[in-house]
């Protein structure tokens, strides 16, 4: 599996799986495709339902997706790492710190209902508060937010199949996105719901096999007394730098307090600069995509708890096991920075059946939030480049044209930029460290550009450059004071890598928030609510004059692109054919069902009690995960009982039977009016289209 250590399964597998399983998924699209275009009224034909799954999407597939989309190669792996590195402490940091941008995002989803509620991608507001200059400056740290973690998820994913079967790394880079481009050009958006929901429900499922296996069935741990008892004996052995009298089982661990912050300030940039976060909001009802994101954050942080807790100290406990894989040897620091520490628990624990488990789990992991990123990087080249830049008055047909292209150029494009980073040396600990300073001075500007009026075009360009200047430098120099060079090893270590998360993200909100006062926009938030309106009934288009604003001191820049003087989504129903309104009963709990008369500006009231609620659940959550919880831990230098180990064990437990509950029951209770009226519509041969 490292370097001089047998595969545990034979490279047939890792071919079966990386491609087979792809496929797999790639034909029940096809046919649910096909059964959605015959007998419901969302055509996977036109730009709306293939870009935002006609805004229709219910709370709870809507989380589920979050779920999915946020469950990278990492969420498995590097938080196994950080497990087997520094404890239970790992776990927990990974998690909390990780599940903030999940839950601060239910506010920009309620903010996107209610200030720009047609809009396709976060690009076309900024294109309209900021003008061409802000567009092409966010659309860079859009692209390389979604570059970095497109090769990021084939880095550490091929890194494990390779580990596991053997087969070639970079056959395996190009050969996992391939089946995923293949379904998400046939299904869209919607597909890749459907998709996450399948993926999450596979997801789950592992993870509580391995949590009862190594807990409660195996013959080496079987017991969360007997991994306390492992767990001692390795801190006798190998103490923990940092942590209290070097054990495993504490909070008091310096190095994770110090990934936690890592972990907070990159998951902030991966979340409110990519476009497939923002498109759950734009897809989902306007007044449940709050509920969505506070139950997609809260089931979320189960699964790098959960998992983390199991494969990543069951690395730690059986290290001097002969069955664990590099006995009598423990892994080397590549090894697991690469993220290897799972790969070796699951073969320790459970041999072959324990790898083929954890390449499908992770080959979920891996897909599902790909298919996202396809979608996402897809509607970004569809709208913010190909519309906006070179065919405005594109017809409906090419911008569905225009969208499968982009999904096959940007699955090309990762896997290059996974083999690069494979070829240099880049590992998948060294790009997670360091990803946040690259993108975390534009995370402030981006969040403003749709919830303060007062944040100017100067200022919400100036902080997210400064902001990334920032974090270089702090890096770079950091590394160089600490450890005498400028290295990749010295570079990806916690206090460069600390010093330059923290320098971008707080530069960026600090220089866009001075900037925007001194000379601050005050915007009129009717020019964001008219992108895409449709057309007067007089045949005016409704944003095809800029209200007046004597308030604003920038000048306003509403593009043609973003000003929808051509209502697309009308074009492509009527190209595609009459359709038949749905019945009443259909609608009654369908995930595919949209209200034909709900819109988001016919519900203020209830946009603005989800907004408060978004606000107190997010802060006060927030509050209790990230500082109520472990900071009297930590500075009380508490070390874990037995009685204490196993109450954390169960409570692991616990949660992820409860993320289980909202992420793949909640989504069938939600939709079981609509299977039935489905079920009926396929036996009586009804079709929705004429």
């Amino acid at each position: 599996m490292s370097s001089g250590t047998a595969t545990v399964l034979p490279q047939g597998a890792g071919y079966g799986v990386v491609v087979g399983v792809g496929f797999f998924f790639a034909f029940v699209m096809m046919g649910i495709t096909y059964l959605q275009n015959r007998y419901t009224r969302f055509s996977t034909k036109t730009s709306e339902e293939f870009n935002t799954a006609s805004r229709s999407v219910k709370p709870g597939l809507i989380a589920s997706g979050i779920v999915s989309a946020w469950t990278w190669a990492a969420t498995l792996l590097q938080s196994s790492t950080v497990a087997y590195n520094y404890g239970v402490a790992g776990p927990f940091w990974y998690a909390a710190g990780a599940t903030v941008q999940i839950l601060m995002f239910s506010i920009l989803a309620c903010k996107v209902k209610q200030n720009a509620p047609r809009c396709h991608t976060y690009l076309e507001i900024i294109y309209t508060r900021y003008g061409k200059a802000g567009h092409l400056t966010f659309m860079f740290f859009a692209f390389l937010t979604n570059v970095l973690v497109g090769s990021q998820l084939l880095l550490g994913g091929s890194a494990v199949v390779t580990a596991l079967t053997g087969i070639n790394v970079y056959a395996a880079i190009f050969l996992i996105p391939l089946g995923v481009c293949t379904y998400v050009i046939l299904g869209g958006l919607r597909a890749t719901f459907l998709c996450d929901y399948s993926h999450t429900l596979i997801l789950m499922v592992i993870i509580l096999f391995f949590m009862f296996h190594a807990y409660a069935t195996s013959d080496l741990i079987g017991s969360p007394s007997k991994m306390f008892d492992l767990l001692q004996e390795a801190a006798v052995q190998r103490p923990v730098a940092g942590n209290q009298n070097g054990s495993y089982t504490t909070l008091k661990s310096n190095y994770a307090l110090v990934f936690g912050v890592i972990q907070l300030c990159s998951g902030s940039g991966t979340v409110f600069l990519d476009q497939a976060y923002w498109q759950r909001a734009i897809a989902s009802k306007p007044t449940t995509a709050v509920k969505a994101y506070i139950m997609g954050g809260l089931a979320w942080f189960a699964i790098p708890f959960g998992f983390s807790t199991t494969l990543g100290l069951s690395a730690v406990a059986l290290v001097d096991n002969p069955r664990f894989p590099t006995y009598p040897a423990v892994p080397t620091k590549s090894d697991i920075s690469a993220g290897l520490a799972a790969a070796f628990s699951a073969s320790a624990l459970l041999g072959k059946s324990g790898a083929m488990a954890l390449l499908i789990v992770l080959f979920m992991a891996v897909t599902s939030c790909a298919s996202a990123e396809l979608i996402a990087v897809s509607s970004l080249l569809t709208f913010d480049v190909y519309k906006a830049y070179i065919k405005p008055n594109a017809p409906p047909e090419s911008l569905i044209f225009v969208s499968h292209v982009c999904i096959c150029i940007f699955g090309l494009t990762m896997a290059v930029f996974a083999c690069i980073w494979n070829a240099i040396g880049i590992d998948l600990g060294w790009l997670f460290l360091v990803m946040g300073l690259l993108i975390g001075g534009a995370v402030f500007p981006a969040a403003f550009a749709i919830t303060w009026a007062g944040q100017s075009k100067a200022g919400a360009i100036s902080g997210a450059i400064c902001g990334l200047f920032a974090g270089l430098v702090a890096w770079l120099v950091t590394a160089k004071q600490y450890f005498g060079e400028v290295t990749v090893a010295s570079t990806g270590e916690e206090y460069a890598t600390l010093a330059g998360n923290l320098a971008a993200i707080l530069t960026g909100l600090i220089v866009t928030v001075v900037v925007s006062l001194i000379r601050p926009q005050n915007f009129d938030w009717s020019i964001t609510r008219n992108i895409n309106a449709r057309p007067l009934e007089t045949g005016g288009p409704i944003a095809s004059t800029q209200p007046t604003n004597e308030t604003t001191t920038d000048k306003i820049d509403i593009p043609s692109a973003v000003a929808a003087d051509i209502d697309n989504d009308e074009k492509e129903k009527s190209d595609a054919g009459t359709i038949t309104p749905p019945d009443e009963e259909a609608g009654q709990g369908s995930i595919k069902d949209v209200d034909a008369d709900e819109d988001t500006e016919e519900h203020p009231q209830k946009l603005k009690r989800a907004f408060f609620i978004a606000c107190v659940a997010s802060f006060v959550l927030t509050f209790i995960m990230d500082f109520l919880l472990p900071i009297p831990m930590f500075l009380s230098h508490y070390v874990f009982s037995k009685g204490f180990f196993t109450a954390w064990v169960i409570i692991s437990f616990v949660w992820v039977a409860v993320a289980t509950g909202i992420s793949v029951i909640l989504p069938v209770v939600e939709a079981s009016g609509f299977f039935r009226q489905f079920a009926r519509d396929i036996a009586g041969g009804k079709k929705s289209r004429s």
